[in-house]
């Protein structure tokens, strides 16, 4: 295997050799938010994504860029304000800088906000000696109607300094060319260090003032209000009034959005795959093949993982984009930012507040993004509570059971006024997991993860016009694709188990009926049963499959029961003692209990330890299992 080339004609690494086959090695650096990971990818071809929030990028990722017949090694360190602290950025950017592996070292800057950016100049200077530094976001700085002298900037500093538009790949010429000569001895650098030895503050200190000092000589700024507009919109967003009531908003119209719009996709994707189903199955028929391999093949696993593509495909494809939406229009820091004192008064880091978000659609992303926060313990504490916001497997469960038992569109059909009743009652699901994650952080940071709360810099970026298109090809590639993948890649063992649980029977019981009535003692005592129970087990690889594993043990059909018409589902449920406790129930274990099997690999990748694996496996269950036995205790004594 060697190098690729993608649709741009850049050359990606495709196998770890090529890392030695290179003729030099560019570090990129910078603050996050500052368009870095943007001009790596431009540079490399590679879609390493940029997130409009703090810490996106928190491994090296790496990239081969070809320019005058040489061979660079790009290297995109995670963004970082400083050099000084020991967050898990700072560590991964520091060490890497000062190990020496770098030709040249990159610095991005945004020309918006050019002296808290220096800052990070000066401290790299006084770690490499080669620096270049790029002054990106000029666009955005001429409509604020700031300029930045470019030739002085470089005069001042002592090294090389570029201007770039980082999404305009034109603009990067000259950004290569310097590179270029750089690496070629073409250029002199006689960087302006801060001579400061074993004193941090007073390093910082002079830092500070010389940062200050050289941007009042090189910026020029025609209107001192240039920010106004951000200021009076964060006003009302991030206020105190206004704030959280705004988020709760947008929160609930995405989800009723998602709600309304999945539906007919779903049913025209499960329309489809059932038309297809005969065909196929009829090729095997021809050819002779055994009957128990066609009934594996079909009955098990293509009902497995249709069903998961139709059920959790439509609702990914709307909730991504519009979450992305918010993202790209710098949105997600202000919800941070409203949080913040929430997770402080929890004894945890506000950061968590974003991890939560992306925990929305899928946890294990959730738990990578906690590599963003930097004390060990608050980012554990993130790790073990992201599971008690639903991802985007458990939602159509949600819904699906909200719409059927709660908004009435059984006896007066699918109305605007029944789906705002189902997004409700999502939104109070939602609002239960948040409130658990409050609470357990809280619990987590008084017990076995005690501490002092680690200092938090919550960066609120400008708000940008979104890119629509590439909103939607990042999260057609970056995002449903990937979700798409790892669930189908656990769906199909997954019905091959199902198969043969529900296929081999001893004295007329299937080996399903026989875990499910192991487990009905017990479920019943949570309001449950024990079909209900085992579903939940058995959709250990996958939450996707719960529903059409309860509905496949109460038909005794032997395979996944695709039914996407409520009435019909409605009616099996009820028929086999479902009532509004258990639905209540349903939906509260569904939101508390154990991750999926991704997730839990995902932690034990990221801790490192099968303890924590376990800790986040039974503290969400035991938790779902007393809230279920509490409630159907209360329902039968009072009601």
């Amino acid at each position: 295997m060697g190098l690729s080339k993608n649709s741009t004609g850049k050359k990606v690494i495709s196998n770890i050799e090529d890392f030695n086959n290179v003729d030099y090695t560019i570090a990129i650096a910078g603050n996050p938010n500052v368009g870095k990971s943007t001009i790596f990818n431009s540079l490399t071809g590679m879609h390493q994504h940029t997130g409009n929030w703090t810490g996106k990028t928190v491994e090296n990722a790496a990239g081969i860029c070809n320019y005058k017949n040489k061979r660079y090694l790009l290297v995109d360190i995670p963004g970082t304000y400083s050099l000084i602290a020991d967050s898990e950025e700072e560590k991964i950017a520091r060490n890497y800088i000062s190990s020496g592996k770098a030709d040249v070292t990159l610095v991005i800057v945004d020309a918006t906000c050019l002296e808290r950016n220096l800052n990070l100049v000066f401290q790299i200077m006084n770690l490499t000696p080669k620096v270049i530094v790029c002054v990106n976001l000029l666009d955005e700085a001429k409509k604020k109607g700031i300029s930045v002298d470019i030739g002085k900037l470089s005069n001042l500093l002592g090294i090389p300094v570029v201007g770039t538009i980082a999404r305009k790949k034109k603009t990067l010429t000259n950004l290569e060319n310097t590179l270029y000569n750089a690496c070629e001895g073409n250029l002199i650098f006689s960087p302006n260090k801060i001579e400061v030895q074993n004193d941090d503050e007073t390093f910082l200190s002079k830092v500070f003032e010389k940062a200050h000092n050289i941007s009042e000589k090189v910026c020029s700024i025609e209107n001192q209000n240039y920010n106004e507009r951000d200021k009076r919109i964060d006003r009302i967003l991030t206020s105190k009034k206004f704030g959280i009531p705004i988020m709760i908003l947008f929160f609930c119209l995405i989800f009723w959005i998602t709600i309304v719009g999945a539906n007919y996709p779903s049913e025209l994707l499960s329309n489809l795959f059932a038309s297809i189903e005969p065909w196929l199955r009829n090729i095997f028929i021809n050819i002779s093949a055994p009957a128990w391999l066609i009934s594996l093949l079909f009955d098990g696993i293509y009902k497995t993982v249709t069903w998961i593509i139709s059920v959790m495909l439509p609702p990914l494809a709307i909730f991504f984009p519009l979450f992305t939406l918010l993202e790209d229009l710098g949105y997600l820091p202000r919800i941070a930012f409203n949080l913040d004192k929430c997770f402080k008064k929890c004894c945890s880091s506000g950061k968590q507040a974003l991890t939560m978000c992306m925990g929305f659609g899928c946890n294990a992303a959730g738990v990578i993004g906690c590599r963003i926060i930097s004390s060990k313990r608050e980012r554990l504490i993130a790790i073990l509570t992201n599971s008690f916001v639903p991802c985007n497997g458990r939602f159509p469960f949600l819904i699906t059971i909200a719409t059927i038992f709660f908004s009435g569109a059984i006896y007066s059909g699918e109305t605007l006024k029944s789906s705002l009743i189902s997004t409700f009652i999502v939104f109070i699901v939602i609002c239960i997991g948040i409130g658990f994650t409050f609470l357990v952080s809280y619990v987590l940071s008084k017990t076995i993860l005690k501490g002092s709360t680690d200092c938090t810099l919550l960066e609120l970026p400008p708000y940008r016009k979104p890119q629509i298109g590439k909103i939607l090809v990042h999260s057609l590639v970056d995002r449903i694709l990937f979700v798409l993948g790892r669930a189908l890649s656990v769906a199909v063992p997954a019905g091959i188990i199902l198969w043969i649980l529900s296929n081999i029977h001893i004295a007329d019981l299937s080996l399903l009926t026989y875990v499910a009535n192991f487990f009905d003692p017990f479920a019943r005592l949570m309001g449950l049963d024990g079909y209900i129970l085992t579903a939940f087990i058995l959709g250990l690889p996958a939450n996707e499959i719960v529903l059409p594993i309860i509905l496949m043990c109460y038909m005794q059909a032997g395979s996944l029961v695709d039914m996407s018409n409520i009435h019909s589902i409605f009616e099996i449920l009820s028929n086999n003692g479902w009532t509004i406790v258990t639905a209540i129930n349903v939906m509260l274990f569904s939101l508390l209990h154990f991750p999926c099997a991704t997730t839990l690999l995902t932690i034990k990748k990221e801790t490192k330890s099968w303890k924590w694996c376990f800790v986040s496996f039974i503290l969400p269950t035991v938790i779902g299992i007393i809230m279920c036995m509490i409630v159907n205790l209360i329902f039968n004594i009072f009601i």
